[in-house]
């Protein structure tokens, strides 16, 4: 996972050091960082494949993988404001969001639980439930 991390990083740096070296101005260098982040953060895909669930954010340098098996329990919840957009911490375990405000809550046989948002929760529940058999409260 940190190589998914450390690029997005040493692209910034390459962006700073091109921007400073022709003096650009700071408005800019916070442009061209903001431009990367939205490029990286644009999209949140979702999928459900050979007994994994997995999920990528733009053009999938940051991604992660669950396997089916264990996943104890799914379900559908609703983010707030100040939960916000991006990976952080939530009141869920880690939240995995671009948009919006509803989300699917996981919980895995080592106690661990995140949330994936999604515009289509009751669709993904569905998928989630049927692929690992877990089932409904």
């Amino acid at each position: 996972m940190a190589h998914f991390i450390l690029f997005p990083l040493a692209c910034m740096g390459v962006i700073f050091a091109v921007l400073g070296a022709f003096r650009f101005p700071p408005l800019l260098l916070v442009v061209a960082v903001l431009s990367l982040v939205a490029w990286l953060f644009h999209s949140l895909t979702i999928e459900i494949s050979d007994g994994e669930l997995r999920w990528r954010f733009g053009p999938g340098w940051i991604r992660k993988r669950v396997p089916l098996d264990l996943i104890t329990a799914a379900e559908p919840v609703r983010t707030n404001v100040l939960e916000g957009w991006g990976i952080h911490h939530s009141r869920f375990g880690w939240l995995y969001n671009v948009s919006g405000f509803d989300a699917v809550a996981i919980r895995l046989k080592n106690g661990q639980h995140f949330a994936l948002g999604t515009d289509e929760s009751q669709a993904l529940l569905a998928a989630i439930r049927a692929a690992s058999g877990v089932a409904a409260r």
